[in-house]
């Protein structure tokens, strides 16, 4: 596999990428409908909803507000997370504007 030449794509491409590589993961998906039921933060309720290891849900966590997508806060010894408004709604913004730029026109294939 090459690497992939990030300069040859826009920022708003490469962002969108970046948001579709992190969503790539069921256990994300998962984390991010925990967090928008939950509509509030949320400290360490994770492990028992999903049933995985704290590290993996750790590691999951950590893409996720790499990507902006989540932010946390620390809370005594526990670190709170939450959905990150301004990114989620830049991400879905973009994904409406990918999406909602098909038009089909009948059969092409």
């Amino acid at each position: 596999m090459g690497i992939t030449k990030t300069e040859l794509f826009t920022r708003d491409q490469n962002r969108t990428a970046q948001w579709a590589k992190v969503l790539g993961h069921p256990a994300r998906i998962a984390i991010l409908q925990y967090l928008l039921k939950q509509d509030t933060c949320v400290c360490g309720s994770l492990v028992e909803e999903l049933g995985l290891a704290q590290a993996t849900i750790s590691q999951h966590l950590r893409e996720l507000k790499e990507a902006g997508l989540i932010t946390g806060t620390v809370e005594g010894t526990s670190i709170c997370y939450c959905i990150e408004p301004k990114q989620w709604a830049k991400a879905q913004a973009a994904f409406n504007t990918l999406f909602n730029s098909y038009t089909p026109v009948g059969s092409c294939c």
